[in-house]
């Protein structure tokens, strides 16, 4: 998502306070969010945040509704204790702060996630759903770890990997028709490659008029005319994650 232009057309610095339903617990040497099911279950989602990072409201709110369909689920801080980009940050200087904090170097973190669900929450079913800097690692995971069931990438894709079509397992990409940091052209190459090389069940869907970030807001701020695609999208990721774990 590194992009010269401003990659959030929402305001992100006037979000309103939300409660949480979860909590916040260490996993091994990653802080992470974690909500529960009022049910015992053995399947669990790991949720990763966008630029904003772990503590971010929107990324808590969807780690709840995640949550409150079935499944334990997880957000752990991927920065490791690194500054989240902020509203008052610069664009100018987004390429060095990503500089050390690559979507594609999440793998030992990951792999402690894993373990923490398979053996603390009895987890045997475990996907992973991610947003925008989020996205771009749930699509690397998609490619790496094979214990992922399922992942659903919200704008957010590997753009200089040999192999990013070659997914391990069901992968649906979620994308904003507006957003000016992946092209209309750049989702139609990715829908031509997967047909090309892909062998495993994968969807893309473009959301009408939807700017990037649009699917995390919480209910409170999402305008009349964008909250149809954002449930319709929210509602998506749901049913793809309800058939494949």
């Amino acid at each position: 998502m590194a992009s010269d232009a401003v990659p959030f057309l929402y305001d992100t610095g006037k979000r309103t306070n939300y409660v949480n339903l979860g909590h916040e617990q260490q996993v091994e040497h990653i802080k992470a969010y974690v909500c529960k099911p009022s049910f015992d279950t053995d399947k669990a989602v790991m949720v990763i945040h966008d630029i904003y990072g772990w503590q971010f409201p929107d990324i808590r709110y969807i780690t709840d509704l995640v949550a409150a369909a079935g499944y334990v689920a997880i957000c752990p801080d991927f920065f490791m204790g690194k500054k989240p980009w902020t509203s008052a940050d610069h664009w100018a200087n987004f390429r060095d702060w990503l500089k050390d904090r690559e979507p594609t170097k999440v793998d030992r973190e990951a792999d402690v996630v894993l373990k923490y669900l398979k053996e603390q929450c009895n987890a045997k079913k475990i996907g992973v759903v991610g947003f925008s800097w989020g996205g771009m690692a749930v699509h690397h995971l998609m490619l790496k770890n094979p214990e992922l069931k399922t992942g659903v990438s919200h704008y957010g894709i590997i753009r200089d990997s040999d192999d990013r079509y070659n997914l391990l397992n069901s992968t649906f990409f979620i994308f904003g028709e507006k957003d000016h940091t992946i092209s209309h052209d750049q989702v139609i190459l990715l829908e031509e490659k997967l047909k090309q090389y892909c062998q495993v069940e994968y969807r893309i869907k473009v959301y009408p008029g939807q700017v990037h970030g649009f699917a995390e807001l919480k209910p409170e701020d999402m305008k009349p005319r964008d909250k149809p695609y954002i449930e319709e999208a929210r509602k998506d990721m749901m049913n793809w994650l309800k058939t494949h774990i």
